[in-house]
């Protein structure tokens, strides 16, 4: 059995989620260009040089006491850690991307989105990021898949 593109780069980004060490959200961005070339990837987590021990991971809490301060989403590691121009790139991302990173994206010229899950459909931060997409013209889709990774850790 041969996957698809759209499969195969869903699957980098579920791979790529399983860096996070965000306990509750896991979260995977690959970014292709024209040739589908993958040109950067990024999973959520902690800016660089902050030890993801010594931060918070809690949901609830004081704004600072709350992993909302702190993490980079996957979407923005993944444009910050490519190596060149995004201009008419294509983002496949787990997650539907919230209104920051919608901007992120806008601004980097990512021209299309292929999303896995749309959980917050509906929410202030969804409507939002959706209208800034709509209105720049990035198109967004969601897949008619899911993408479930089983991998099997020997720690030896």
């Amino acid at each position: 059995m041969v996957i698809s593109w759209d499969e195969y780069f869903m699957g980098i980004s579920h791979l790529s989620a399983m860096r996070s060490k965000d306990p509750n959200t896991q979260v995977g961005a690959c970014i292709v260009d024209e040739d589908k070339k993958v040109v950067s990837i990024g999973y959520n987590g902690m800016p660089r040089g902050c030890n993801d021990a010594d931060m918070p991971w809690s949901r609830e809490g004081g704004f600072k006491d709350t992993k909302y301060a702190y993490v980079v989403h996957a979407e923005l590691n993944a444009i910050l850690n490519s190596p060149r121009s995004l201009k008419n790139t294509v983002l496949y991302v787990s997650l539907f991307p919230c209104n920051e990173c919608a901007k992120a994206i806008i601004q980097s010229g990512i021209k299309k989105i292929y999303y896995e899950s749309d959980k917050y459909d509906g929410t202030d931060g969804n409507v939002v990021s959706k209208a800034m997409l709509d209105r720049a013209g990035v198109e967004y889709e969601q897949l008619p898949f899911s993408i479930e990774l089983s991998l099997t850790r020997n720690e030896n």
